[in-house]
């Protein structure tokens, strides 16, 4: 039996599964590609929105190398948001069964449309650092909700009730705080870097050098977090141990790219790479925590919700 709801049809299934997969990649993806734009100075490179130059919805000879990059960042929204409104279609017949996926499938999509109107500001704005901040912040959100879409997608509808200790389940909230403030510190320190998307914006006039310190301090705490909660799950084998090690993994190599760029002099491909990490560590997390819970067992011989008897 498929681990999706027993009573989904097949077809619609699939649909939902590829749909699901492709929107999660492709929020993934447009952090890449925004990366790109600002790494590469290309920020102002379609000088206008939602058309790149004023009289031309695509950039002209004129805007260079720069107007193609930052239009091919663009043009993602556009499948982007398809499929954010797909995985929302495809969701809306389950939606009195399955209302978690119904929520986060309808919450994807609103902040998809927000962050294309946030999109916007930043180019009326020429590139505002605290509006950056904001809208890489978003994605990052984006990909968090995404990312919970295809957890929840592959449990059972119903109940569900705390599978692990509850002091282990604290100490992994206290990990995801820990995380939360690593990424924003993170988003602080690059808007008072030299990587602003345009060689003419000012930046935010906070010592860079200085938040890059600031930054390491809970990226290190976070790391020995996680050691303890690996350590944890796995003496007694806890549900989320899988996804601890996923997280793990990233976060250390997260640690290992920002160690490199911060004694390099900041390679744009480098923070590139570290700004993507940041949003998949995240994303990692947000496993961690729903597997946290586990469906309410049936006993066979007692009553029990319809819901926990349908998933």
């Amino acid at each position: 039996m498929n681990r999706f709801v027993a009573w989904l049809p097949d077809h619609v299934d699939r649909r939902i599964r590829i749909t699901a997969w492709i929107s999660f990649v492709l929020n993934v993806l447009i952090i890449a590609t925004g990366g790109a734009v600002r790494l590469t100075a290309s920020g102002l490179g379609c000088s206008d929105w939602p058309v790149c130059v004023p009289g031309s919805l695509t950039p002209t000879p004129e805007m260079g190398i720069h107007g193609v990059i930052e239009f091919g960042n663009r043009t993602i929204s556009g499948p982007l948001l398809i499929a954010a409104l797909l995985v929302l279609l495809f969701t809306w017949r389950l939606r009195r069964e399955r209302k978690d996926l119904f929520r986060l499938a309808l919450l994807v999509l609103v902040l998809v449309v927000v962050q294309a109107l946030v999109g916007a500001f930043v180019v009326w704005q020429e590139l505002a650092a605290a509006l950056v901040g904001f809208h890489y912040t978003v994605s990052v959100v984006i990909v968090c909700i995404a990312a919970a879409y295809l957890v929840r997608m592959h449990a059972p509808a119903g109940p569900r009730e705390l599978a692990v200790p509850r002091p282990f389940a604290i100490l992994t909230h206290v990990t995801t705080l820990a995380l939360a403030v690593t990424v924003v510190v993170g988003v602080m320190t690059t808007a008072s870097g030299p990587h602003s998307g345009d060689d003419d914006v000012v930046r935010t006039g906070v010592d860079a050098t200085l938040l890059a310190h600031v930054h390491s301090w809970p990226g290190y705490v976070l790391g020995a977090l996680l050691v303890a909660l690996v350590a944890w799950a796995a003496a007694a084998r806890l549900r989320p141990l899988k996804w601890l090690l996923v997280l793990t993994a990233v976060v250390l190599v997260q640690i290992a790219v920002g160690v490199f760029q911060a004694r390099n002099g900041l390679p744009p491909l480098a923070v590139g790479v570290h700004m993507v990490l940041a949003a998949l560590s995240a994303a990692a997390m947000t496993t961690v925590v729903l597997n946290l819970k586990a469906p309410v067992r049936v006993v066979a011989d007692s009553p029990a919700p319809a819901e926990a008897v349908r998933g």
